[in-house]
């Protein structure tokens, strides 16, 4: 069915970012792979092709293009590249918002060109070793000392962790902590008291750095608080909604791109003297997938639309991030084994696929934790 959400505007970005992955992604990303990181470069890169800040307003560099089409268009390029590790849907999906609907005027100006040139990359630290979808079990405290903060404990599983210029922090600045005593502060590269650990040996997404967070008496100062004291929880939950919806998008473009890529190699594979294509199992593998394919974008094409004229709820939101992050899931593992042995080769994309996909159903909130949310919206 061809997709009707997207204009001619649209589709000359996908071009010029399908051209950006061509040029300045594909050639270095197994290098990148090896190495547990990607190049600064290619961040520069990135914001010098306009893919950084794409919803920033003009004045501060950023695209003033605040349409969720154009991030919908990243992210499933992006996938269907195989390249995660250039963490440009965290960057500006997830963090940018953030910045962009919180930050004073003072520290959009001090910050926001950085975040669309590439000079500065951001991250978002809320995981700790004992707190994950649990943001009451939050540890880490800020605690007011006039005209600073200071910030003691540690995070993990944070995404651009190594590479990170700017990582907000989600701190307790309350001693009862708890949801409603919370708060968001930006730590920036430099900062006495603030280290990183390892870069994290991961089963998937091998370039993309993601690390241990530790601070010990960091002194914050008081102009970078970001958003209301003790309002993180509020915040959160405001911003949610889009890193699951870019989340979700991915988990369909990455499960039609299986799709594709199974249907040609069944084609071409023998067995038995006759394409694997002719066998009626393989013909019902490839009609179920590619039907689930089609139903799941239907619902998320309209999730997209939604969202880009600002009605998409939460609730909505969560179901769309479980559904097409769990059929992915399920698309990996059928095409890796209709692949066979092939399938569990490296140089093959479903082996890729299968590994880098994984954490989709983990990250951005647990499958578990979708079920809740849209639980609870219809039981109480």
């Amino acid at each position: 069915m061809k997709r009707q959400i997207f204009t001619e505007d649209h589709e000359a970005f996908r071009r010029t970012v399908r051209t950006f992955l061509a040029k300045e992604v594909e050639p270095y990303y197994a290098q990148w792979e090896r190495d547990g990181i990607v190049s600064r470069e290619a961040w520069l890169a990135a914001g010098r092709q306009g893919l950084l800040g794409l919803a920033v307003p003009e004045e501060y560099g950023g695209g003033d293009e605040p349409d969720f089409r154009c991030a919908a268009v990243l992210a499933e390029e992006f996938t269907r590249a195989g390249a995660p590790g250039l963490a440009l849907g965290l960057h500006n999906d997830i963090v940018g918002p953030y910045l962009t609907a919180l930050a004073t005027e003072e520290q959009k100006r001090r910050w926001l060109p950085g975040f669309c040139t590439g000079e500065t990359i951001t991250a978002i630290a809320m995981t700790e070793p004992g707190a994950g979808s649990d943001l009451q079990g939050i540890r880490t405290t800020a605690e007011d000392k006039g005209d600073h903060w200071l910030l003691n404990g540690s995070k993990t599983f944070i995404s651009n962790g190594i590479l990170a210029d700017l990582v907000v922090v989600v701190a307790r600045t309350t001693p009862e902590g708890g949801a409603h005593g919370l708060s968001l502060l930006v730590v920036e590269r430099g900062m006495a008291g603030f280290e990183r650990g390892r870069n994290l040996d991961k089963i998937g997404q091998k370039a993309q750095d993601t690390a241990e967070l530790f601070f010990t008496d960091v002194r914050v100062p008081k102009e970078n608080l970001l958003g209301e004291r003790n309002g993180a929880f509020v915040h959160l939950m405001t911003n949610l909604a889009q890193e699951r919806m870019a989340i979700a998008v991915a988990g369909i473009a990455a499960a039609e791109h299986l799709v594709e890529i199974t249907t040609a190699y069944v084609k071409e594979r023998t067995a038995f003297g006759r394409p694997l294509a002719r066998l009626q199992h393989v013909r019902f593998e490839i009609a179920e997938m590619a039907t689930e394919c089609a139903v799941t974008r239907a619902f998320l094409d309209r999730c997209i639309e939604d969202h880009a004229r600002g009605e998409l709820d939460a609730v909505h939101a969560s179901m769309a991030k479980w559904w097409a992050t769990e059929l992915q899931k399920r698309t990996a593992d059928r095409c890796l084994q209709l692949h066979g042995g092939y399938g569990y080769m490296n140089e093959y994309p479903v082996a890729k696929a299968f590994t880098d996909g994984r954490i989709q159903t983990i990250y951005g909130g647990t499958t578990e934790i979708m079920k809740e949310i849209v639980g609870r919206s219809l039981l109480g």
